[in-house]
């Protein structure tokens, strides 16, 4: 399958859609201000979406916190915040639209059955195509996967040219889990395009999954976003920011300082002070002088210290 270029014609419409696990790092407002930057400087929309549709890693008070962290660092966003535990019947429709055109099938197998199965991009296990052409004998559905066939190919505004073969690269991938929640990979394309989205800016550590999200708007016949993926900060350590890793919330700093941090890992240059100046300056500064081609082209990089 070859992918067409993205749609062009409608008004740019960018995109913030964190998970509520904790509150608002470093490594995500890395990702807030990056696509917010490259909306506004476009003249165009920025959405806030919580994608708070995977309910075991959602932490009570987190999309609040973030929400109000957000505020203070002086985000603005248009409309009204999407939650996707509140889109549940749109990621059903859209399950059963693949169902109806041959493109999902029932699956039986357990993790403990694919622990054999070789590693994809991104590290999960491949499936095996056990129930590719129907269910084993006595077994039933515990979830629902696509078939993922042909090789997808697009161009990352920050990492340069992406192709994937499907079948050899991700393999057959869940849409429906088996605990019944929906799955990232279809719930963030469905809400991408009922709600217009034209340019994806997000963390690298998603780069991989992308092309998964391409295959699944051509199969729903949607159109396709165009995409940046920016560097992923990391620890000491190597490892990506995150709650897991005990990433220092935004909170604990001050928003200028902050932010200006921000642009300097996005390879903005901004001057000398600004990070002591009003945060109302430092986001004049960065949308006067925002340009995504000087995002360092590499997947990962040191977050830097905070004054």
């Amino acid at each position: 399958m070859t992918v067409s270029a993205p749609l062009a014609s409608r008004p740019p419409t960018g995109r913030f859609a964190p998970s509520p696990s904790g509150p608002l790092h470093f490594g995500s407002l890395v990702a807030a201000a990056g696509s917010y930057l490259d909306a506004r400087s476009r003249g165009g929309r920025w959405l806030l979406r919580i994608e708070d549709v995977d309910t075991p890693r959602t932490v009570e008070g987190a999309a609040n916190g973030l929400i109000a962290t957000l505020a203070r660092l002086g985000f603005e966003w248009d409309g009204d915040i999407v939650w996707q535990s509140r889109r549940t019947a749109a990621y059903a429709a859209a399950l059963e639209r693949l169902k109806a055109a041959g493109h999902a099938f029932a699956c039986a197998c357990t993790r403990r059955e694919m622990a054999d199965s070789a590693l994809t991009r991104d590290g999960s296990r491949r499936y095996p195509g056990t129930c590719r052409n129907g269910l084993p004998p006595g077994r039933s559905a515990r979830a629902w996967r696509v078939r993922a066939d042909g090789v997808v190919a697009f161009d990352d505004a920050v990492q340069g040219p992406q192709r994937e073969d499907l079948a050899q690269d991700s393999g057959d991938y869940v849409v429906l889990r088996a605990d019944g929640l929906f799955a990232y990979q279809l719930a963030v394309v469905v809400d991408d395009a009922d709600a217009g989205v034209t340019h994806v800016v997000r963390g690298a550590d998603l780069l991989d999954s992308t092309a998964r999200q391409i295959h699944l708007q051509q199969l729903l016949g949607f159109p396709q976003p165009a995409y940046a993926h920016l560097p992923v900060a990391t620890n000491a350590a190597g490892e990506k920011l995150s709650k897991q890793t005990l990433a220092r919330a935004v909170d604990a700093h001050p928003p200028a300082g902050a932010l200006v941090a921000a642009l300097r890992f996005l390879g903005q240059a901004p001057p000398a002070g600004l990070d002591r100046a009003a945060l109302t300056e430092v986001w004049s500064w960065a949308l006067h002088h925002w340009r995504l081609a000087a995002v360092p082209r590499c997947r990962h990089a040191p977050a830097p210290d905070i004054d």
